[in-house]
């Protein structure tokens, strides 16, 4: 245990077993601020796979917080799904006492599997919870990030706007879904997978996207491969079948490891760090949390163009795979440490 949160370089591992509640919090880094992460309530085959996705996803909170420049540090929940029948309500409220146990130092959100109305639940029990329905939904801003995001890739890849480009979204979940009908909006020609043959249909209807089976969606002639659903979906073998200029998607921990940033980057795709272009959705659980009005988050977020751009030119002007430099941007500011290379200086 104490060898996989080195790893991860997690600071701190709560768990909660109580009734039908399973529960594992990881808190990756405080130097910011409190943790604020969502959190995921899915069925996991193992415990041990829990407590690494909570780990796993807190560190990428970590360094999502960091370049979103959010006072957040970077925190994860993992509720384990009951096989069978259960109480949600209960489930739920047990969650918000364990939350409320941790007096401040995480602060929970919605994530996969987990509602608006979970959320309501949470907050009977605790204060330290945003996505309820005082606050809403983060995904909406996460979409409307995304979008700004593709459109800052597109320009500087492609030198056009989204007019006329062809994006192959990979899951139609809340964000992808929402995602796709803003490029729809803008002119963009649509690609679509989902396992949900419902929301598949949803895009076809809607938006005119022609729809390919899951495991077809990879080798889609595109300008921008887009994965929304869940990570670690860019391996050797997916990234050989890839036939695009861009990748940019809102799922987290897309790369199935890092090494993987530097062969996209020598196969002349623009990779936009997952943790920087879907960082729309802390930013809006942050600053709702923190009291501000629309008008000001929607300023926040809009932000993340800026730090795009600046991956962006580095990337090019160094030859340095963007993950990389968002990683050393990222950690820079979270652990105060020397820039490896003296360019960095540049990008803090």
């Amino acid at each position: 245990m104490f060898t996989s949160m080195h790893t991860h370089t997690v600071q701190e591992l709560h768990f909660c077993q109580k009734g039908p509640l399973n529960a594992v919090v990881a808190l990756h880094n405080l130097r910011l601020g409190p943790a604020l992460g969502g959190c995921r309530f899915i069925e996991y085959a193992s415990e041990l796979d829990a407590i690494e996705d909570a780990m796993r996803l807190a560190h990428g909170m970590s360094y999502k917080a960091a370049l979103a420049r959010v006072p957040q540090g970077g925190g994860k929940a993992v509720i384990m799904k009951p096989k069978g029948e259960f109480d949600r309500a209960e489930l739920f409220k047990l969650f918000g006492q364990f939350i409320q146990s941790l007096e401040g130092r995480y602060i929970t959100a919605m994530d996969s599997g987990t509602t608006v109305s979970d959320m309501d639940m949470l907050r009977t029990q605790t204060t330290f919870v945003s996505s309820s329905s005082n606050i809403g939904d983060p995904s909406p801003s996460t979409a409307h990030g995304m979008l700004i995001g593709i459109e800052t890739a597109v320009r500087f890849a492609m030198k056009q706007s989204l007019r006329g480009i062809t994006v192959a979204i990979q899951g139609l979940g809340h964000v992808g879904l929402t995602l796709a009908r803003h490029l729809h909006e803008a002119g963009c020609q649509l690609i679509v997978c989902d396992v949900d043959e419902k929301k598949t249909q949803l895009a076809q209807s809607q938006f005119s996207a022609k729809v390919v089976g899951v495991h077809e969606i990879y080798q889609q002639t595109c300008d921008v491969f887009s994965p929304c659903g869940l990570g670690g979906v860019l391996n050797e073998t997916t990234i050989s079948l890839l036939n695009c200029k861009i990748i940019a998607g809102c799922a987290n921990n897309q790369l199935a490891h890092d090494d993987l940033a530097e062969r996209i980057h020598e196969m002349g795709i623009l990779y936009a760090p997952d943790y920087v272009i879907n960082s729309g959705g802390l930013v809006f659980a942050s600053s709702s949390y923190r009291g501000m009005n629309t008008h000001q988050i929607l300023t926040e977020v809009n932000k993340l163009k800026d730090t795009l751009d600046k991956i962006f030119v580095l990337s090019k002007s160094k030859n340095v795979a963007c993950n990389f430099i968002a990683n050393e941007m990222a950690e820079k500011i979270l652990y105060g440490a020397e820039p490896a290379k003296d360019w960095m200086l540049e990008a803090i």
